[in-house]
């Protein structure tokens, strides 16, 4: 990753984000990998990617599957944001685990700042989420995006037996997270726990606070053929 002696939008030095894209096609029911599949006429990882790069001045790490390095750069060729904005873009390859993906995307940055961690299949993600992030964790060192459950909510025993949580004291998790840099190296020297689902509880069990900020529902996370639909819905609206 290039360093670059910049002004921040966002008065912490320079700024990242690192986009995990390391998705398979199989809950999708497609051989093609889940962030290459079209939306709209354009892949689901060029809709967040091109996203990003509207914060001035950012460094964007891609973490993808060896294997799918390539087709990145195929189907990037002709795509004129991805082109002009080239050098603020960094291709790494990601590891077996989440947890491993984000840390090879660590490693490609050399100094500290604010660094986003955000869902290659999250395309609905707005500017002013991402932007507020920024704006969070330059002042608390972390901020995770997150929504209100709307569902009634059960908890399932290992007995098979559930009891009812109270919906209003729980949050949906989403994506940005983002958080100074320096947190997050320190956070992810240690080793990869079961209990590791995003970079939250990674921080959280390095003993950082964490910082909730709001999302949006309409941020879904692509995963399965009806997601696609939602999706497609949204963005006819935009």
């Amino acid at each position: 990753m290039k360093n670059k002696e910049i002004n921040s939008p966002f008065g912490a030095g320079e700024i990242y984000a690192i986009i995990v894209a390391g998705g398979s096609g199989s809950r999708m029911k497609s051989e093609i990998p889940k962030q290459f599949l079209p939306l709209n006429g354009k892949p689901i990882l060029l809709h967040t990617v091109e996203k990003f790069l509207q914060i001035p001045h950012i460094q964007v790490i891609i973490v993808l599957p060896k294997n799918d390095i390539e087709y990145w750069h195929e189907i990037t060729a002709s795509n004129s944001i991805i082109q002009t904005l080239k050098d603020s873009i960094t291709i790494t390859v990601g590891g077996a685990s989440r947890f491993q993906s984000v840390k090879n995307g660590l490693a490609n940055i050399k100094s500290d700042g604010l660094v986003a961690v955000h869902d290659g299949v999250r395309p609905l993600i707005n500017l002013e989420i991402i932007q507020n992030s920024y704006v969070v964790a330059a002042e608390k060192g972390t901020a995770v995006t997150s929504v209100w459950a709307k569902d009634s909510v059960r908890q399932v025993n290992e007995n098979g037996e559930s009891i009812a949580l109270d919906r209003t004291k729980l949050k949906l998790v989403q994506t940005p997270q983002t958080f100074r840099v320096s947190l997050m190296k320190k956070a992810f020297e240690t080793e990869e726990q079961s209990f590791f689902t995003d970079c939250a509880s990674v921080l959280e069990f390095a003993g950082e606070k964490i910082t909730l900020i709001d999302g949006a529902y309409e941020n879904i996370k692509i995963t399965t053929p009806e997601d696609m639909l939602v999706a497609e819905a949204f963005l006819s609206h935009i």
